[in-house]
């Protein structure tokens, strides 16, 4: 049955995704341009609200995959989405602090002040989120606890969707009214020694590492336990909303399809992911290779792994141990197995 879908609203978070070199290469289009289906970016939208359900998924008939922590809070508060794939691509998670800090270890940070950012105007603050899900991973492998330091606000204003996402010389970036990138405020508080540490993630936070010669207390991203390593990327959530998967199951299974078969691609490609991952961080592939590993291309996999589950479930937990979600969720219940079984069954896709 072909996809009865007049208009598909997509999205994906500057990170690794099958979706987003489906979306890049020209594949989503393509797969849907037999059909009559016109495919529309909703961060490049320039309307702000349209912008926003990349964060909240209010938009119906829509595909995101991206961070999984505003994923469950839009579940978590009530949005009717459901779970078709989830994609593990392990990232560098640092606690840092400064060359000449005295802390050493991580037994260090006892008493000390973490920085973390605090955004006043989202509705989930998926920045600070992630921060302290790396500390409190961390400090617990030396028996410490987030109550063990102090946590030191770093104020943003403004919310995530202000400004429409837009491709620059290749690259999709997000400009706020003075064209420059939005500052990294707890940086610069570590720089200034009004703190000890802070939590960096994925390329960009290694380079930043690198360019001011911070000290590495740990990379909770390499760790052998997968819960350890589980946050905002690890799994990412591709999700749909429960409309478009009710009304447009067909149409589903090819979004799931053809991201799928650029995850394939990529596979075999490994310069040219790489060089596509770049872009699509905006860095270079020298950090893309030292961020997700020389191997980038090979763990771009879509599948509904028990491991990811997990890693889903106890995600979960913690944000609702920190009040970032209003109410605990069950991935399971979440999670729809069918347009990926429809796949095995009937595409030769290997997963």
């Amino acid at each position: 049955m072909r996809p009865a879908l007049d208009t598909l609203w997509y999205t994906h978070s500057p990170v690794p995704t099958g979706l987003g070199i489906a979306v890049e290469s020209g594949r989503l289009a393509a797969a849907f341009r037999p059909y009559g289906t016109r495919i529309q970016a909703l961060r490049e939208s320039s309307e702000r609200e349209i912008r926003e359900a990349h964060f909240d998924h209010h938009l119906p008939y829509s595909v995101r995959h991206g961070g999984n922590i505003p994923a469950i809070w839009a579940h978590a508060s009530g949005r009717q989405t459901r779970v078709i794939g989830l994609s593990w691509t392990d990232e560098v998670q640092l606690l840092v602090t400064t060359n000449d800090s005295p802390i050493k270890t991580l037994s260090d940070l006892k008493n000390s002040r973490f920085g973390v950012p605090k955004w006043a105007n989202v509705q989930i603050d998926f920045a600070r989120a992630q921060a302290i899900r790396g500390l409190e991973n961390a400090l617990q492998l030396v028996g410490l606890a987030v109550k063990d330091l102090e946590l030191v606000d770093y104020p943003y204003g403004g919310t995530y969707s202000d400004e429409p996402v837009r491709h620059v010389y290749g690259a999709q970036i997000s400009l706020g009214d003075s064209g420059v990138r939005q500052r990294n405020n707890e940086l610069i508080g570590l720089l200034r020694g009004d703190i000890d540490a802070i939590f960096v993630k994925g390329a960009h936070g290694l380079q930043l590492a690198d360019e001011f010669g911070l000290r590495v207390l740990i990379d909770v991203g390499s760790h052998p336990d997968p819960l350890v390593r589980a946050n905002i990327g690890t799994p990412r959530t591709l999700t749909v909303d429960a409309q478009m998967l009710d009304e447009h199951f067909e149409a589903t299974v090819l979004i799931l399809e053809t991201v799928l078969r650029a995850e394939q691609w990529a596979r075999s490609h490994p310069q040219e992911t790489r060089a596509f991952l770049a872009r699509e961080l905006n860095t270079s592939e020298y950090w893309v290779a030292n961020a997700y590993g020389a191997d980038a291309h090979l763990r771009l996999q879509t599948n509904l792994a028990e491991q990811s589950i997990s890693a889903l479930q106890d995600l979960s937990a913690f944000l609702l141990r920190w009040q970032f979600i209003p109410q605990g969720i069950d991935v399971q219940q979440w999670v729809d197995p069918r347009p990926l079984a429809r796949l095995l069954r009937t595409a030769g896709l290997a997963i």
